[in-house]
């Protein structure tokens, strides 16, 4: 029979994996066993994504007792369209925030990048969309190239070195604008990427796909571990988990797929839904699965120890912001076309609030060494359901900063008491 010591988790693994966070054995070949274990874990400061979901819950919950139209399709969809620049720069923000860094420069980064887009795409100049985008995904890359190789080879900080790409990056931004100010995106397909649906059977036979390769990975990725002796879920569990994955599936496809539309019918879901769910499952990969993504996990925790270890430090550290700034020009990319548009009216000063915001309030640890890709997702959600929520009761812009604040400070506060209760105090 398996037993586990219950430890914090291998980075990488789903949030059971082997540690040890207690002296008293607790067996996990059952799944009651494995659901113990998962309590002891989640004492040992271990809380994973439950305080953030929590929170959605709470807040879905007040907003709807206080405005019926909170949880209709038409809000719920407009809610999720607008989450995704949060958190697609939350998920870049991530990487920084995992070796223990920040990077102050992405808001900016992604204004910069939607001004190349669009003015690649601009009629007079004639590039197709996709090298238009393509172009602003590799000036985004450059730049996190750049500011990665100033903080990681001369030893600047990392708080210095963005704080400043962020004033010069808004600086080129707009002075490629212009006198104008503005520039109109006439390109259907870069606008379709916020505003357009794939038709009702698309979404039907996406989901289908996307939840059969999660039911292939999960299970083959569980009976591994049972086969190699290490803590895995009981295979009623594993069974589960996909199960619940059909039924969020399902849930997502049945409410995209109602008509939330006021003069004329609107349905289906949205294209942005499934490029955040992209860059999602990337990130996820790279981080749990490659050794890349473990290098930084190594290094947020220990700098010193993945040194001795033979990581390469400045490689590694430079490859995650050159990821912070390419997600953040996929989140500027996403932006101009959500607005048909991109102008100095940008303001990436609040977007990279924002962004920090949003993965810290998802689970991400500022400490460096603990967070996920997801918790930039859900930080995102809980950030645009605030908006949204304060925004159908009439709110004011400064209202809803000042609870956008109180969220964050309560996500910091339960970070930093979690982080005490770990026995190695990381």
């Amino acid at each position: 029979m398996t037993k586990s010591h219950v430890d914090a988790p291998v980075h990488g693994d789903e949030p059971a994996a082997d540690v040890r966070t207690s002296d008293v054995e607790v067996p996990v070949d059952t799944v009651g066993g494995y659901l113990r274990a998962s309590v002891v874990r989640i004492r040992g400061g271990e809380t994973g994504v439950l305080p953030v979901v929590g929170g959605l819950v709470l807040v879905s919950v007040l907003f709807q007792s206080l405005n019926s139209h909170f949880l209709t399709s038409g809000n719920l969809v407009n809610l999720l369209v607008q989450a995704a620049v949060f958190s697609l720069l939350a998920m870049g923000e991530v990487f920084a925030l995992l070796l223990g860094e920040i990077d102050l420069s992405i808001g900016f980064v992604a204004g910069l990048s939607a001004v190349v887009m669009s003015e690649l795409a601009r009629p007079t100049v004639g590039w197709p969309w996709w090298a238009a985008i393509g172009a602003a995904l590799v000036v985004s890359a450059v730049i996190g190239l750049v500011q990665g190789t100033l903080i990681t080879r001369i030893g600047l900080p990392s708080f210095v070195v963005t704080l400043a790409g962020l004033l010069f990056w808004q600086g080129v931004m707009l002075w490629i604008l212009g006198s104008g100010g503005s520039i109109l995106i006439q390109d259907n397909t870069i606008n379709d990427l916020a505003s357009g649906t794939l038709t009702e059977a698309a979404g039907w036979g996406v989901m289908l796909v996307v939840v059969l390769v999660f039911a292939v990975l999960t299970w083959r990725r569980d009976a591994h571990r049972r086969s190699s002796g290490l803590v895995a879920p009981p295979p009623a569990l594993t069974i589960a988990k996909i199960g619940g994955a059909l039924v969020g599936g399902v849930a997502l496809v049945l409410l995209t797929n109602a008509d939330r539309g006021i003069l004329v019918p609107v349905y289906g879901m949205p294209w942005v839904l499934l490029l955040v769910f992209a860059v999602l499952a990337v990130w996820t990969y790279v981080l749990g699965r490659r050794r890349f993504g473990l290098y930084v996990y190594a290094i947020g925790g220990n700098a010193e120890a993945a040194r001795r270890a033979g990581i390469h430090l400045p490689r590694v550290r430079t490859l995650a912001f050159m990821c912070v700034s390419l997600t953040a020009g996929v989140g500027g990319v996403v932006y101009a076309s959500r607005l048909r548009s991109i102008s100095t009216a940008l303001d990436g000063g609040t977007l990279v609030l924002y962004s920090v915001a949003a993965a810290v309030i998802g689970g991400t640890s500022l400490f460096g060494g603990r967070g996920k890709a997801l918790h930039g997702v859900l930080g995102g959600i809980v950030i645009a359901a605030i908006d949204n929520g304060m925004g159908l009761l009439g709110f004011s812009a400064a209202a809803k900063y000042v609870v956008t604040a109180l969220v964050l400070l309560v996500a910091v506060t339960i970070d930093a008491v979690a982080r005490r209760n770990r026995p190695d105090g990381t």
